[in-house]
């Protein structure tokens, strides 16, 4: 039985249609959802971990240890403030003369400057008014008691004139204290009170032996009581001293030994105690002060001056890491930290010195966080093979 005509061009048609179809691109795909789904680029950072290369590894979290090692820190050399001392007015008025010169070296007792102050002379006045007050008043006593001797006036009055000889004797103790706070010497009260004689001129005297280390007063310059007119330093023995960072503090204390050194002066080697660790933290800088004491006979030390300062006998407690999970790459130090069962991916991590194969760690590891200890070389060349080669994982 031959075709239908009709069934055959209808067919025709179709197939026809189906043809045109897949010319334009829109014929059905035998392999939809592989055209539809895109690869995720491979992490250059991360690696999945066959068996193999796992049964290789030492994996575990970075550990708590006491750390013994030298400690380097910046430092400065700084006037021993239990050596120094600041002169100042005890009046105010106008300097007329001074005599000495920053640098220069001085003795106890030495004329540093002579200030005219009209402050002073006024209060030697004062003083002497107090004297001639208490003088009347001791010969109004002697006479009430000669009165009363002669029935002539009563107890009442003997009494009244005692209490304002006291009264005259307290105003005498008040100024020659007043004259003392000024800067005058017992010897020259006593002078003031025999001459009767006011003075205008006040000598500014050094109250240590030492070298002036600032002069803050010029000829002619007008002073107040407040003011610093020198600042004198015995340099004979001096401090070094550093701002440690609150996390390296360790172990620190008085007594830790220190070797320092002073590039300004390469030939001077210094060893010796800490004399001090601040008890508290610097809440600007998060740093605590150290110091030692260095004597400095030859003066070649000087205040300003900068140094190095290390600790022989530091230690701390701090999380570490062994060297062999430390990879480098580009001046840069990284570990494996493992992500999943069999992924790790390379952090970059801040470490400290080195001591016993093992490595401060500082930054980068989070606590908890497990990373792989030994194995970490061979997991990285690895990664690298595959970086390379393209391949994932």
């Amino acid at each position: 039985m031959r075709p239908d005509g009709k069934f055959v061009r209808q067919t025709a048609l179709t197939i026809g249609a189906l043809a045109l179809l897949a010319g334009c691109g829109l014929a059905p795909s035998s392999q939809p959802e592989e055209a539809a789904v895109a690869k995720p680029p491979v992490n250059p950072f991360e690696i999945e971990a066959s068996e193999n290369l796992l049964e290789r590894l030492e994996i575990g979290e970075p550990e708590w240890t006491s750390v013994s090692a030298k400690l380097s820190v910046a430092s400065r050399v700084e006037v021993d403030e239990h050596r120094a001392v600041r002169v100042g007015a005890q009046v105010s008025g106008r300097v007329k003369e001074v005599f000495v010169n920053e640098g220069d070296t001085v003795e106890r007792g030495k004329v540093l400057a002579i200030i005219y102050s009209t402050q002073l002379s006024e209060t030697q006045a004062e003083f002497l008014k107090a004297v001639t007050r208490q003088q009347l008043a001791q010969r109004a006593v002697e006479r009430a008691q000669q009165l009363l001797d002669a029935d002539v006036i009563g107890i009442a009055e003997l009494q009244r004139r005692e209490a304002e000889l006291a009264d005259a004797q307290a105003e005498i103790a008040a100024a020659r204290d007043q004259l003392a706070v000024l800067g005058l010497s017992e010897k020259k009260i006593d002078n003031i009170e025999k001459t009767r004689s006011v003075g205008s001129l006040i000598e500014l005297v050094a109250p240590e032996s030492g070298t002036i280390l600032r002069r803050h007063v010029t000829v002619g310059q007008v002073v107040q009581e407040s003011d610093t007119a020198f600042e004198i330093a015995d340099l004979g023995r001096v401090w070094l001293v550093a701002d440690v960072p609150e996390q390296s503090i360790g172990s620190l204390r008085a007594g830790s030994t220190v070797e320092a050194e002073v590039p300004a002066i390469p030939d001077r080697a210094i060893r010796g105690k800490l004399s001090y660790v601040s008890p508290t933290v610097n809440p600007n800088t998060r740093t605590v002060e150290i110091r030692m004491d260095v004597l400095n006979r030859d003066r070649r030390l000087k205040p300003a001056m900068l140094a190095n300062m290390t600790l022989t006998d530091y230690a701390s407690v701090a999380r570490v890491v062994p060297a062999s999970a430390v990879v480098r790459e580009n001046n840069r130090e990284y570990v494996f930290v493992q992500m999943t069962d069999n992924l790790f991916a390379l952090r970059e991590v801040e470490l400290g010195d080195e001591f016993e194969n093992a490595r401060v760690l500082i930054d980068g590891v989070r606590e908890g966080q497990q990373i792989v200890l030994d194995g970490a070389f061979h997991l990285n060349n690895e990664r690298r093979r595959r970086a390379v080669s393209g391949e994932e994982g």
